[in-house]
């Protein structure tokens, strides 16, 4: 399987978070891809490619202008007002407060974020672009014919909505990628989320949309990040009724349980009958993850990547979340080694 993958994500290095009421080393950081493509390589996935760049007009069919701006413009507005540690938000427009975008950077910041687990530094933006190309020049070889190809994406995307950053996301790359693949013709296009946090983001861009179907499988988010958004009854809205399916599911499930959400939602996107399926790559269902509380062990990723593989589908991977750092190499290669084995 071919692996589209770039330094570039080396640029974008949080120094903190804000979780558990603490302030704490961002749990995303740039090894996580680095233990990714090294496993890759070492079993030797396939060839591993630079991405293209596609420039904004991509990422501007799926964000809104003013995030695009604020994203482009941010780090240089905050160092006017001379400063130089990393940006993170102080404030949201949450119940009836005005819905209007601020003069000020800190207005802007907490206007276009949802949380304090996105910080912005002086190396993010050319880190989310070059990660929006790598899942762009994934979907391009897609059109080329290929069966299966990874975008090893780094910052993660599927927290990111149209006009909002938040969970380590910025520009959501699935997003992007399913766009772009309905712009060069593609009629029917579905994403399956399984990530152990609900693709909130991914979500509310497609939520009034057929021609896009949005499966996710997470922890439930009535005690789970996000928290307000990946409910079951949630189906879509308009014209997109239908066409989102929920799984959410409690701490401490394994494969038995996480194995079921999966095959229903794999029935749901065979008898949608996309032209091409996106998977939102996170592997932090993981066992021993520290931020998360399902109960996969390795050699489920495999028997996960067979199931996807079985629905015989043009397949975009497109990497998303995983915090054992030790073990999301071998995880994450172990779906796409999982579905290269079936032909």
């Amino acid at each position: 399987m071919l692996t589209i993958y770039s330094d570039d994500h080396h640029l974008h290095h949080g120094a903190a978070e804000l979780i558990d009421g603490t302030f704490k080393p961002c749990f995303e950081m740039p090894s996580r891809a680095d233990m990714v493509l090294a496993r890759a390589r070492a079993v030797g996935l396939g060839d591993v490619i630079s991405p293209l760049d596609f420039g904004l007009a991509p990422i501007r069919r799926v964000h809104s202008a003013g995030f695009v701006n604020f994203l482009q413009n941010a780090w240089s507005d905050w160092q006017a007002l001379g400063r130089s540690h990393d940006m993170l938000p102080m404030t949201w427009p949450i119940r009836r407060l005005r819905d209007i975008e601020p003069g000020d950077i800190d207005g802007k910041l907490g206007f276009y974020s949802f949380d304090a687990g996105a910080p912005i530094t002086a190396g993010t933006w050319q880190a989310i672009t070059s990660s929006a190309n790598v899942a762009l020049t994934g979907q391009a070889e897609l059109g080329k014919g290929a069966r299966g190809v990874f975008s090893l994406c780094r910052p993660p995307g599927h927290h990111a909505a149209a006009d909002y950053m938040g969970g380590y996301c910025y520009l959501n790359n699935a997003a992007i990628a399913a766009q772009a693949m309905l712009d060069l013709g593609a009629k029917r296009v579905a994403i399956l989320d399984v990530d152990y946090h609900h693709g909130n983001g991914t979500q509310d861009i497609f939520y009034d949309r057929a021609d896009v179907l949005f499966t996710s499988i997470h922890g439930h988010p009535s005690v789970e990040y996000p928290y307000f958004l990946g409910f079951a009854d949630e189906k879509g809205q308009g014209v997109g009724t239908g066409f989102n399916f929920n799984y959410p599911l409690h701490a401490g499930s394994d494969w038995a349980t996480w194995g079921l959400a999966l095959q229903d939602a794999c029935r749901q996107i065979a008898e949608y009958a996309p032209d091409a399926l996106i998977v939102s790559l996170g592997v932090d269902t993981f066992k021993d993850d520290p931020i998360s509380q399902f109960k996969l062990a390795s050699p489920d990723y495999l028997r996960m990547g067979e199931v996807i593989g079985r629905l015989g589908l043009q397949t975009l991977f497109v990497m998303e979340g995983g915090y054992a750092v030790e073990e999301i190499g071998i995880n994450a290669v172990n779906v796409l080694q999982g579905f290269d084995s079936v032909s």
